[in-house]
């Protein structure tokens, strides 16, 4: 049966431009879908960079004007890889020309814009989705797949922290293409919006949404030179987080991210610890998830580690045989093959703006938190 195209239109060619257009490329290769998606245009402000963009991934055509993009008759979806100040304006003008929309993470820049956004896609009804791809790494759609059985029992910890190391240099400038996500008029946060709102996404999907929360925040280099504007100018956004957190279950938290953990390049670890058994994930070991169950028997009972590769893993089917393993790229594979599928059969894939918005919000808490110094209620 033929498949129906679904012509993609990309904003914006930096490292999720690729991230996204690999993803595109792939899934129709390894997922048997009703929809094949078409690389019909991508676009951005330079149109060198542009053009050598489209040409490397496939490209049919480029734009560098937004709002032309959006207005063509022959673009289906808005893939939205820009940074995080104008994913409002870029998604509403989407959802008003009636377009599918995939918007990059986090959804925008306070709960306010996320608000505002989420009544600009639902008015319109158009199909959308947020890019939070750890959701659809297999082992932690397998940890998901466990604690929805029951197998935890009541859940008493959640656990997670994202360390990164690369902005510890005080020579280091904010602004501009690449470090955009230093600027706080651009990102809106550091690594709260940046590394923590995955960390959130996932343990809200995970174990639910967080009722509260308290925070600390600290910026260690206070000024840096602005690439745009040519001034030394003080530094807005956040370059380390921790903050404790109680969920709606009762479960107790722990979240911290820093871009300031010498030795760590992209650390994202999480553990859960529950009535009967506990569930740990590293990033650095994507492929394998531990467990542990106290129900095993005595002199068996450890931790175990699950090589997430065979066929009757999440996703694992669709790719090579019990053992091989994949990689983080599959992850935004994996979610366009969901979002397709939600297309084809009507159940929308999230998380959705909706959906995203309760990251957004928790967000918002943890923020609003930090300057206080208070336990912060997280907005519904």
């Amino acid at each position: 049966m033929a498949k129906k195209p679904l012509n993609i239109g990309m904003i914006g060619y930096g490292f999720m431009g690729r991230a996204h257009s690999n993803a595109y490329r792939q899934v129709s290769q390894f997922f048997d879908l009703e929809y094949r998606p078409v690389l019909r245009a991508a676009c951005a402000r330079d149109a060198n960079k542009v053009k050598a963009f489209a040409d490397t991934w496939g490209y049919e055509s480029t734009e560098t004007d937004w709002r032309k993009l959006i207005a063509r008759k022959d673009i289906d979806a808005i893939d939205v890889c820009t940074p995080n100040n104008v994913h409002r304006e870029i998604c509403e003008a989407a959802a008003a020309a009636g377009k599918i929309i995939l918007c990059e993470k986090p959804l925008a820049m306070n709960g306010e814009e996320g608000r505002a956004m989420v009544a600009a896609v639902e008015a319109a009804k158009v199909p959308n989705i947020v890019w939070y791809n750890y959701r659809r790494v297999p082992a932690v759609t397998f940890a998901k797949q466990l604690i929805d059985s029951g197998k935890l029992g009541r859940v008493f910890h959640y656990r997670a922290k994202f360390l990164q190391d690369w902005t510890i240099s005080p020579d280091l400038p904010q602004g501009g293409a690449g470090l955009w996500r230093l600027d706080v008029g651009a990102a809106g946060s550091g690594v709260t919006g940046d590394l923590l709102a995955h960390c959130i996404d996932t343990a809200i999907w995970l174990n639910g949404r967080i009722d509260s929360v308290s925070a600390m925040t600290e910026t260690f280099v206070k000024q840096r030179p602005h690439t745009l504007t040519g001034k030394v100018e003080p530094v807005g956004i956040d370059d380390a987080c921790a903050f404790l957190a109680r969920f709606d279950n009762g479960s107790l938290a722990t979240f911290e991210s820093t871009r300031y953990a010498r030795g760590h390049k992209a650390l994202y670890t999480f553990e859960i610890n529950g009535e009967h058994a506990s569930i740990a994930w590293d990033l650095h070991d994507l492929h394998r998830l531990s467990w542990f169950d106290h129900r095993d028997e005595g002199p068996l009972r450890g931790w175990r580690s699950i090589h997430v590769t065979d066929g009757e893993h999440p996703y694992m089917n669709k790719w090579w045989v019990p053992g091989l393993q994949i990689g983080y790229e599959h992850t935004f594979t994996h979610q366009v093959a969901d979002f397709l599928e939600g297309l084809a059969t009507g159940k929308p894939a999230g998380p959705t703006f909706r959906d995203a918005l309760d990251t957004q919000d928790v967000c918002d808490a943890v923020l609003a938190s930090a300057k206080s110094q208070q336990w912060t209620p997280v907005a519904r």
